[in-house]
């Protein structure tokens, strides 16, 4: 059993990225589960400040998933600000960081014709930091994506979905291979 947890760095409840997590957790090999956390809404980051409880919460359900998804929208080119943030509650203190050694995959669907290239190449850069694997391939950069998803958010694109059980397939693999 792969006990995976989805992260959507989009806090919109419509988000084509939180549709893609949906699709994800659909394709995933049998055995293998993915959980949605909820909202990145989190205060921003200071270290000056204890914790809050709801980044507490994640840390504990990301220390408790075999491996996470992070589903990364694309804003100004880059990941979007409640994203980032997440990553730097996430990431301190640096040696207790939920993210080191945990295996990671990224995707993103996106409007535009680049899919979220971009900020995909940012958040593995940002990753090196936490010194988290991150899947390589396949990648899934998905572009025009509301043409592949209904107006409820169900994937029906099957080329998608192909891709898709790829994807997770090669996680799930990824996952066994950096098992603690």
């Amino acid at each position: 059993m792969t006990a995976l947890l989805g992260i959507c760095g989009s806090i919109r409840k419509a988000s084509l990225n939180r549709a893609l997590l949906a699709a994800i957790g659909e394709t995933l090999p049998a055995g293998s589960t993915l959980t949605i956390w909820d909202s990145l809404d989190l205060p921003i980051f200071n270290s000056d400040l204890a914790e809050p409880a709801r980044v507490t919460e994640l840390k504990a359900a990301m220390n408790s998933a075999d491996g996470v998804v992070f589903a990364v929208p694309e804003y100004n080119y880059s990941i979007p600000g409640g994203l980032k943030n997440a990553l730097d509650w996430l990431s301190s203190p640096p040696r207790m960081s939920p993210l080191r050694g945990k295996p990671v995959a990224l995707a993103g669907a996106a409007t535009g014709i680049s899919g979220t290239i971009r900020a995909q190449v940012h958040m593995r850069q940002m990753l090196v930091f936490s010194d988290t694997p991150v899947l390589n391939q396949p990648e899934v950069l998905i572009p025009r994506a509301q043409d592949r998803f209904d107006a409820e958010g169900r994937l029906h694109d099957e080329s998608t979905r192909a891709l898709l059980a790829r994807f997770g397939e090669a996680f799930v693999a990824f996952v066994a291979l950096h098992r603690r």
